[in-house]
């Protein structure tokens, strides 16, 4: 298998874990090819810690021109390896089989695209690493559009906070377009309605999680609203709602399980946000 990986970091203030990130890509067991850090103008000194790691090739855009979509696009096309990795700079390889493990499901030449699995930091709540366990299973899979009476919207499942796109696959269904959340899953849906296929590689860890506000999580939900309601057609018209339930339904019975009612309160609360953050985003869709 061609292991000509090329890797991808965009970043916004992370002078406090750019450097370590970057040391553990480079002690990979698959090294690779190149890494370019796209930096929005951090104003921490992001720029100056990447530029003291040897052989990391750094572009600096303005923050306002920074998009989900399109940066990663530019970011790609300034690559050469056949296989393309993204990290976000908060996401940490758990260990230095990250590469390997991520790119092993790509030797199908079928496959367009891997993701990995997020292992809770060790500071998550607990509904949030509850969350993360239930979202990111210890069973890998491989899913194609034969699986979507199965799985429905979540055959699209992905991520950039570490994925691997193989470049002659992403080239072929046109690349990321301009949107400001979930470029993953789009392109995901691009490539399984093109005949390819999309690998959960749940060997692939990596150290990620977050505590968001009740504001944060709305914030971030009306953007997901927004997104799922533009991109409706593309997502083949299938809904969220399902799975989501099913997700809350689980997340409480354990802990109500474990006795931790506060806690069950908690994330009542925070699905609230998320509730109410979606349907504000699916509504300023409308309002367009």
């Amino acid at each position: 298998m061609n292991q000509s990986v090329s890797v991808v970091v965009p970043t916004l203030n992370a002078a406090g874990r750019i450097g370590s990130l970057l040391e553990k890509l480079k002690k990979q067991t698959v090294k690779p090819l190149e890494i370019l850090v796209v930096d929005s103008s951090s104003e921490d000194g992001t720029a100056e810690e990447v530029k003291k790691i040897a052989d990391v090739k750094l572009k600096i855009i303005d923050k306002k021109d920074f998009n989900h979509g399109l940066t990663r696009h530019e970011a790609f096309m300034q690559t050469s390896g056949e296989f393309v990795c993204f990290l976000t700079d908060d996401a940490v390889p758990a260990n230095e089989n990250f590469i390997e493990n991520l790119i092993k499901p790509l030797e199908d030449i079928k496959v367009a695209m891997s993701y990995g699995r997020q292992l809770p930091r060790s500071d998550a709540r607990l509904f949030e690493r509850i969350v993360r366990e239930k979202s990111y299973s210890a069973d890998s899979n491989v899913r194609s559009k034969k699986d979507i009476p199965k799985y429905g919207i979540k055959t699209f499942n992905a991520t950039d906070v570490c994925s691997c796109y193989r470049r002659s696959a992403y080239l072929d269904c046109g690349g990321f377009s301009e949107v400001n959340t979930n470029e993953d899953m789009l392109m995901a849906a691009k490539f399984i309605y093109s005949g390819y296929k999309v690998a959960y590689a749940a060997d692939a860890e990596v150290i990620h999680s977050h505590n968001f506000t009740f504001k944060q999580q709305f914030e971030r939900n009306k953007q997901v609203g927004y997104f799922l309601e533009k991109h409706s057609e593309e997502l083949g018209n299938l809904s969220e709602i399902g799975e989501g339930k099913k997700l809350v339904i689980s997340v409480l019975k354990e802990l109500c399980k474990a006795g931790r009612m506060i806690e069950a309160g908690k994330f009542c609360a925070d699905c609230c946000a998320r509730f109410a953050g979606n349907r504000a985003g699916r509504k300023k869709t409308r309002n367009e």
